[in-house]
């Protein structure tokens, strides 16, 4: 029984419905949504933006069913009634002796009422922010009862700053950065989160054409790399990578933080030797011919995380249900993207200027998996990139670990505690299941990062196993 139901229609039963609640059966619903889209398809738009019934609309037919249903327990009784005098004077004689509008706001505020509808989300313009990208212009956001202004930024410090400052209410950051924050590496600390994982895999290490003969790690010495950010995966897996191969990362290489959009400019000026970047700069690198793809990051490590959707610990628990519907969209947003069947249309939608600004071909290269590795191969990787949004603890346990290792945190830390209150697993394994995904039933497990397997329960075994670090 769904309390949705329109308790005014003589034809319902009060007993049966949809998901939804609109509807009288499922087989209703589902033309209902049939013909939503159609006509959003019909004036151009997307069918994601065909939205549901207001929020306001739902509680007031909430109220108003539970009222009916204390005035005519009997569904026969209350059918009868509406069949002689009509929804429209049925409500108005409701109304006379129930201040149903008062009621509607009480509950309103106490079923999840959103209490900020207009947010902003900064970005960079990279395919990890697919989901929060696609959010806008797919309607994902708008479904959720949000006004969302995604906003493309140049960097990720001004990412970081924005959002400490509260000029952008949440952002897309990278993995690493809500725990750099919350633990205090290089500032003061600050209570952060990040509930949901952008995505899966999605970088490479590219080179450029003139070492397109050195492939192996070990004649890297002196060779200069870019990664997006510090506290980034990137600068984590390409120092695992030629640490694993001899190479200290500090003394025999440089690695320097460059924007992800200035990376390819980069590397055509040759500032740089290559760079372990996301797509869709690596592609872009090889569409322009400046440079090859050496290897994807999931050769290192199949499945691991890059971005994040991140809020502060404040923003969480002064705006719950803001919070919780921002994450809900993107959650959705992700589930659609998980489908390869959906990649070249969600290609189209985040290649454009105030997105992207890439060639639709480099974005479904990368989304897609089929793509030219630069060294005239036709390279096929379903997985090249994957959406996933569980935010699993042991991944904030093995990011920690790589912090300790290159002596960007220093003392004890408490790898589980901070990776707990950091990656939000309990709030993204509910709303998973409301946007039909299922989620883990555990919330850490084993990795397997070259070869090497991390168990989440030994941190600071793992740091001491590894010949080359800091610590």
């Amino acid at each position: 029984m769904s309390l949705f139901d329109d308790p005014f229609r003589s034809d319902r039963r009060l007993s049966a419905g949809c998901p939804c609640g609109r509807h009288a059966s499922q087989a209703e619903h589902d033309t209902a949504a049939h013909n939503s889209t159609m006509r959003a398809e019909a004036v151009g738009v997307a069918p994601h933006a065909a939205l549901p019934a207001r929020e306001e609309d739902r509680y007031t037919g909430v109220v108003a069913s539970a009222v009916m249903r204390a005035m005519f327990p009997q569904d026969a009784a209350r059918r009868a009634f509406l069949k002689s005098v009509g929804a429209s004077t049925a409500l108005a004689a409701l109304a006379q002796v129930f201040p149903l509008g008062t009621a509607t706001e009480l509950f309103a505020q106490g079923a999840g009422a959103i209490e900020k509808k207009s947010l902003k989300v900064g970005f960079i313009p990279i395919t990890c922010a697919t989901p929060i990208i696609m959010a806008h212009p797919m309607g994902f956001y708008a479904k959720h009862g949000l006004d969302v202004e995604v906003v493309k930024t140049a960097g990720w410090a001004v990412i970081r700053d924005k959002t400490l400052n509260k000029e952008y209410d949440a952002a897309h950051m990278l993995s690493p950065m809500p725990l750099a924050i919350t633990v205090g590496a290089g500032a003061s600390p600050l209570p952060y989160t990040a509930p949901a994982i952008e995505n899966i895999n999605g970088q490479a290490i590219t080179l450029a054409m003139k070492h397109k003969d050195r492939r192996d790690p070990k004649s890297w010495k002196g060779f200069k790399f870019a990664v997006p950010f510090d506290y980034s995966m990137h600068n984590y897996l390409l120092r695992y990578y030629v640490a694993e191969h001899g190479l200290d990362p500090d003394t025999d290489i440089q690695i320097r933080a460059v924007p992800p959009p200035e990376m390819v400019a980069n590397l055509r000026a040759d500032n740089i030797d290559g760079f372990l970047a996301p797509d869709p700069v690596n592609q872009r690198a090889v569409y322009d011919g400046v440079g090859f793809i050496h290897l994807l990051s999931k050769e290192l490590w199949d499945g691991h995380p890059c971005c994040a959707f991140a809020a502060s610990k404040e923003f969480v628990t002064s705006a719950p249900n803001t919070y919780a519907a921002l994450l809900k969209a993107i959650i959705d947003a992700t589930a659609y993207a998980t489908k390869a069947e959906n990649r070249k249309e969600i290609a189209a939608a985040i290649a454009p200027a105030n997105y992207l600004n890439q060639p639709v071909t480099v974005v479904e290269q990368v989304l897609t998996g089929t793509y030219a590795d630069g060294l005239g191969s036709v390279r096929k990787d379903p997985d090249r990139i994957a959406f996933d949004p569980f935010p699993w603890e042991s991944f904030g346990v093995w990011i920690l670990t790589q912090m300790k290792r290159w002596g960007q945190i220093k003392g004890d830390v408490d790898y589980a505690g901070v990776a707990r209150q950091v990656f939000l697993a309990t709030d993204t394994a509910r709303l998973m299941k409301e946007v039909g995904l299922t989620p883990p039933e555990a919330r850490t497990k084993s990795l397997v990062v070259m070869g090497k397997t991390f168990d989440p329960q030994k941190p600071d075994e793992y740091v001491a196993s590894f010949a080359i670090r800091r610590a």
